[in-house]
């Protein structure tokens, strides 16, 4: 049952045109994930669909009765107040409970001496407290950390009204979004799905708007044929032709999705890197880092979590050499060229163009293939020629993160110090963020809330856990979360696996702690058997998949054909999948067993 209607919504601010009648329905149990690039209408469509914005043309209807809360970006609290004043005081226990699982524990805290993560959050256990039909959430993982984001999927998962929000958190799209609504191009795309689900349905579509455009294309060098011939339009049937020309010469085209595209810009790291010595640091009679020691790899990227306020960015402002230790050193390698890019987004003159602000670091940039003008660099950034010649007071807060992240990674650095890096920047950003990383030759240290760009881009986490200690875990932060779950079952004596082949056996059977795995490594008759014939089998997996690529290429114009082609491409390239990685294990296999045959057995 529809509960709120948006039909035929138009908006356009200024010469851009936010929405191009945009019509949706929400549901009863919808959970909805809002996504798009920065600048491109999220936030008002979140406001229209509130009611605190007007559309300029079209209208928001919704259910009589229905009750709506909103969580604004930057939510304004009544100024001297106190935190638990601010909240719903019907449900003054559950409030309280509310804001301790969301790190404000003084409740009589005045909102004035808070911070704006504070408020954010204060306000977000406001909205949650309100006995809603219908959550209204902008960037509500914004100023969370990890375990108050999976506090809130859970929450949100048993909310049994409406939730539509918009957020860059990708595992947390993933866990709570049923569906997910993006706007590309002024126009507004549905996807029953979670984020997952949503990216192969997108690739789908793009694949099927691609396919049209082909054929409308073909249509057109036919009606252009046709009209060369210089017949005249006398009859109905010559007129009908002549109007489809018209129509398909001014038919839009596909809008194109813009991506950022980042050459490696670096500087070469010679052996000395970053050395921390016996850092400590407190700020009055909290400890924040407590005798730590580390000496950073070449091309090693670290992510730093723990709990609000427990000095993550006070030891990357260390790294920076921006805040002095209280006690220890640090000691910077001659080559190393530091990035810094904080949380804060500071520029010094607001009033500068776009351009501008870029060519104060460099005319041109050297990458792996030659140089390119501050003004393509600029391009790939997604600032086209007319926003390069706009001010930069006038962009918005996410434009101007990308800006300032676009300008620390011109300035060549060969470390890059990461505050938050994905707060304010939309998911497209993020993903093309992630590619850069990749294939950067230098040291990366990241302090992030978001679960899945650390999955990403991680490969040791030092966790705060708590009196300035940290501690390290290697891999990414589900390796970290997976590690500390190992660990929980150790201290509890549980039985529980430690990665993909050893058990855990509890103390109280009598028996010593240890790994289970065989006394002897050897191939099953099955596994001998699949692995004298596995090449094969991935031989032909792989011909299959190009003769359907081929296929789909051949029938782009036929939709049905194509859209069954395409889920058997994407079985086939599941079924390659799962062989690769059965080919890895029993190679790995097949090589241990060659080894312990040489040392005569284990």
């Amino acid at each position: 049952m529809n509960i709120i209607n948006i039909e035929h919504v138009s908006k356009t601010f200024g010469e851009q045109t936010i929405f191009d009648d945009i019509s949706y329905g929400i549901h009863d149990g919808d959970k909805i994930g809002i996504i798009g690039i920065n600048g491109t209408g999220k936030t008002t469509l979140l406001k229209i669909i509130a009611g605190l914005e007007e559309p300029d043309e079209g209208q928001v209807i919704i259910q009589n009765g229905l009750k709506i809360t909103y969580l604004s970006q930057e939510p304004k609290l009544i100024e001297g107040a106190s935190v638990l004043s601010c909240i719903s005081h019907k449900e003054a226990h559950q409030a309280k409970a509310i804001l301790n699982q969301l790190g404000v524990t003084d409740h009589e805290a005045l909102t004035t001496h808070l911070s704006g993560g504070e408020k954010k959050r204060v306000a977000l256990a406001g909205v949650l407290v309100e006995s809603a039909d219908v959550l209204i959430l902008d960037e509500p993982t914004n100023h969370i950390d990890n375990e108050m984001a999976s506090w809130l999927e859970d929450y949100l998962n048993k909310f049994k009204g409406v939730v539509i929000m918009v957020t860059h958190d990708r595992y947390f799209l993933e866990r709570v979004a049923n569906k997910i609504l993006e706007i590309d191009h002024g126009k507004l795309y549905s996807y029953t799905a979670n984020y997952s689900r949503f990216l192969e349905m997108k690739a789908q579509r793009e694949e099927m708007e691609l396919a049209s455009n082909r054929k409308r294309q073909s249509m057109l060098h036919i009606e252009l044929k046709w009209a060369m011939r210089g017949c005249r339009a006398r009859s109905t049937k010559q007129k009908a032709r002549l109007m489809r020309l018209e129509a398909l010469k001014s038919g839009a085209l596909p809008a194109k999705e813009q991506n950022i595209e980042i050459d490696s810009i670096e500087t070469r790291t010679g052996k000395k890197t970053i050395e921390l010595n016996h850092i400590s640091k407190s700020y009055g009679a909290k400890k924040l880092i407590d005798d730590f020691t580390y000496i950073v790899l070449k091309n090693q990227r670290l992510g730093i979590i723990g709990p609000n306020g427990c000095g993550k960015s006070t030891l990357l402002k260390i790294i920076n050499q921006t805040v002095k230790p209280d006690s220890g050193n640090i000691e910077i390698g001659e080559t190393i060229r530091i990035g810094y890019f904080g949380q804060e987004t500071r520029e010094s003159d607001v009033s500068k163009r776009v351009i501008d602000y870029i060519r104060d670091v460099a005319e041109y940039i050297p990458t792996k293939d030659g140089k390119i003008t501050a003004s393509q660099m600029l391009e790939r950034f997604l600032f086209d020629s007319s926003m390069q010649y706009t001010q930069v007071a006038k962009l918005s807060g996410g434009e101007k993160r990308r800006l300032s992240l676009m300008k620390v990674l011109m300035e060549a650095p060969n470390v890059l110090l990461l505050d938050e890096p994905s707060n304010d920047l939309d998911i497209p950003t993020l993903t093309i963020l992630e590619d850069y990383l990749s294939s950067f030759s230098g040291i990366v240290i990241a302090v992030s809330h978001d679960r899945y760009f650390l999955d990403n881009i991680a490969d040791r986490i030092f966790a705060f856990e708590g009196n300035g200690h940290l501690k390290q875990y290697e891999g990414g932060y589900m390796d970290y979360v997976e590690a500390r779950a190992a660990l929980a079952a150790l201290v509890e004596g549980e039985e529980r696996p430690l990665g993909k082949t050893a058990s855990v056996k509890k103390k109280s059977q009598g028996k010593e702690w240890r790994k289970n795995r065989s006394t002897e490594l050897k191939f099953s008759y099955k596994e001998q058997k699949e692995y004298e014939t596995i090449d094969d089998d991935i031989a032909v997996l792989e011909e299959r998949v190009r003769v359907l690529e081929k296929e789909m290429d051949a029938n782009a114009n036929q939709y049905t054909t194509l859209y069954q082609l395409a889920e058997e491409k994407e079985n086939a390239d599941k079924l390659l999948e799962e062989k690769i990685q059965r080919w890895v294990y029993l190679n790995d296999l097949a090589e241990r067993i060659k080894m312990q045959s040489q040392k005569g057995g284990i």
